[in-house]
């Protein structure tokens, strides 16, 4: 019995504020560079994440040379791969599996 939307429980204040803040500290940085990274990597996220805005994911996605973006779940959040767990699971297995020496 999944539900189909409305997946995610509210965030709460005290959990949305931390978040902020960190993610705020985080920005101040310099962006690191990833062009570096040779690992192949599989990025995942739900297309509506409060803890980790959807947006840095599809910028990772488009920095690391070797990723491999899953499409954004659609009506998730931070949970996506747990809410889209099959579709997940089976895009996971089939990336480890196209790499043996990952």
């Amino acid at each position: 019995m999944e539900r189909t939307d409305h997946r995610d429980k509210a965030i709460l204040l005290m959990s949305f504020r931390a978040q902020l803040k960190a993610i705020h500290r985080w920005a101040l940085q310099p962006p690191a560079d990833l062009s570096r990274i040779r690992h192949p990597v599989l990025e995942a996220n739900g297309e509506s994440d409060r803890m980790v805005p959807s947006e840095n994911t599809l910028d990772l996605a488009s920095r690391l040379p070797r990723g491999e973006l899953v499409p954004l779940y659609p009506d998730a959040g931070h949970g996506g791969i747990f809410q889209f767990h099959d579709a997940f699971v089976a895009r996971a297995l089939a990336f480890l599996a196209a790499r043996p020496d990952a």
